[in-house]
């Protein structure tokens, strides 16, 4: 079975929820953010879009999976006004592996969206969210269809899990840990590298 279609958070919003223990999430999203508004302000003034199309990459679902949506119209709503221009409308779409729990975000777009009103008092320009649901390892967009790519804590993830990792007796070299760390054996540092070049090329 594809990793893809078993990969998932723990959906909803129960105590062991991704929702719930996403702070570092959060934070990494707030250290990055004047960042991603320079890129926003310097593409909004270069193309002067009338639709600005976007793609946040493993979304994940709980609080902070339609952060970044809201600081990207904030932004736009910021740079349009000093150039004395309308809003562009904006496309939003949410990607993650299919097995995400999407239900949850699309139960929180009717608040999100009077939520955009309130804070834009209805100035901003329309906003429309959808789920792109899939590997960001394999074809998601056509060419040239959006204007900006956010991705913050899923890059790292890889596409599938390295083999070589299990001894033929079945026990795992990485013993106690998902990830590389200072006990890793080197064959899991080799094998994990080897895997992390083919997947980053067709990345």
């Amino acid at each position: 079975m594809e990793v893809e279609q078993v990969l998932h958070m723990n959906g909803g919003d129960r105590k062991t929820s991704y929702a719930n223990h996403s702070l570092l999430q959060r934070a990494v999203i707030s250290t990055v953010k004047p960042i991603m508004d320079a890129t926003i302000e310097e593409l909004c003034s270069t193309l002067f879009p009338e639709r600005l199309k976007i793609a946040d990459l493993g979304c994940s679902s709980g609080p902070n999976t339609l952060l970044v949506v809201s600081d990207i119209i904030a932004n736009i709503q910021n740079t349009f006004r000093k150039l004395n221009l309308p809003p562009p409308s904006l496309q939003a779409f949410l990607n993650d592996l299919p097995r995400n729990d999407f239900n949850t975000v699309f139960r929180s777009l009717p608040g999100f969206y009077n939520k955009l009103d309130e804070e834009h008092e209805n100035k901003s320009g329309p906003c429309f969210i959808a789920a792109m649901p899939g590997s960001f390892y394999g074809r998601l967009f056509p060419d040239n269809s959006l204007h900006f790519v956010h991705s913050s804590y899923a890059l790292m993830w890889i596409s599938e899990v390295p083999k070589g990792l299990v001894t033929k007796g079945g026990e795992g070299l990485n013993k106690g840990n998902i990830y590389i760390a200072k006990t890793s054996l080197p064959a899991v540092l080799m094998n994990t590298l080897s895997n992390s070049k083919g997947t980053s090329q067709s990345f």
